[in-house]
C-alpha cells in the first residue's frame, strides 16, 4: 500500500513539473506549485492547512483554514490533500495570480484559528470570468 502511495506521489509531482515548465514557457510567470504551497505552510506554521477559493462580489477569496493534514478530525489523506491544494492553484496560476498568493504566503502574519480563516482578497480578472458560472 506504501508503494502505491509513494508512486501516485511521484506521478503527482511530475504532473506539477511539467505544468510548471508549460506555464513558464507560455505565460512567462512561475507558477505555485503544491510542494512550494507546502514548503511555506511547514516553514511558517509547521502544518498543512487546507485551503478553499470562493467568490464573493467583485471578488474572490483564497483562504488558509484552520484544518490541517495530520489533524485527527481532519477528513483527508496527504494524496487526496495534495490534489485539492493542486486543483486549487491550477485554478490560481491560470488566472495570473501566482505571484500575488507566493508574496502573501510569504508575507502574511496571521494564523489559521478554529472557526476563523485567514484570508487573501484578490480582485477578479478577466481570466477568472471563464471560471465562474
Amino acid at each position: 500500500m506504501n508503494q502505491i502511495r509513494l508512486f501516485l506521489l511521484q506521478i503527482d509531482r511530475t504532473f506539477n513539473n511539467l505544468k510548471y515548465m508549460f506555464f513558464s514557457f507560455f505565460f512567462d510567470m512561475k507558477p505555485l506549485v503544491v510542494d512550494e504551497i507546502i514548503h511555506y505552510l511547514i516553514h511558517r506554521w509547521g502544518k498543512k492547512y487546507d485551503f478553499r477559493l470562493f467568490k464573493r462580489g467583485k471578488y474572490l477569496y483564497f483562504q488558509m483554514m484552520w484544518g490541517f493534514l495530520g489533524q485527527e478530525s481532519f477528513p483527508l489523506t496527504e494524496v487526496e490533500y495534495k490534489k485539492s491544494i493542486a486543483n486549487k492553484i491550477e485554478i490560481l496560476n491560470r488566472c495570473g495570480y501566482s505571484e500575488e498568493v507566493r508574496e502573501w504566503l510569504k508575507k502574511v502574519n496571521s494564523r489559521p484559528r478554529l472557526g476563523r480563516a485567514v484570508s487573501l482578497q484578490l480582485a477578479l480578472n478577466e481570466k477568472m470570468k471563464e471560471f465562474l458560472i
